[in-house]
């Protein structure tokens, strides 16, 4: 089987560096799948989950807020502004967030509120679909 080096970063840590054969994530543009060979690339991506399939066949889940995916011609790099292992997303803080922002948005005094209520909104959606996907596979 052919596979790809890749590496999964975010400001604060480097969460996988490894041998892959596939990974899928959402780019500006809809759901990439890449695999070995895949042409050249640059996307933004946006929150939500990212799949990372090892050479065994196993999937890592790494839930990202965003960022770059590059695609070169054996290394596929994941530059996240922030990254989070789908096992260690605390559902509870998510919620509460996710409620902080909606209360925010009945509230909202200005455009920079709603704007930062709405990202808030998106973000706390996107890990909880990512816990979702997570819980769905373990049963």
């Amino acid at each position: 089987m052919a596979t790809m080096q890749c590496d999964v970063v975010s400001v604060k840590e480097s969460l996988y560096s490894g041998t892959i054969s596939m990974i899928i994530a959402k780019g500006a543009g809809g759901e990439l799948g890449i695999m070995p060979g895949h042409t050249p690339l640059v996307t933004l991506l946006k929150p939500g989950a990212i799949r990372v399939v090892l050479e065994n066949g196993t999937e890592e889940l790494i839930y990202v807020s965003g960022g770059v995916l590059e695609v070169q011609p054996h290394v596929v790099t994941v530059l996240a502004d922030t990254a989070v292992r789908a096992e260690n997303l605390d559902e509870a803080a998510i919620i509460e967030a996710r409620k902080n922002a909606e209360n925010l948005l009945a509230n909202q005094k200005s455009d920079l509120d709603t704007a930062a209520a709405l990202a808030a909104l998106a973000e706390t959606a996107a890990q909880l679909d990512t816990i979702r996907k997570i819980k769905n596979r373990a049963q």
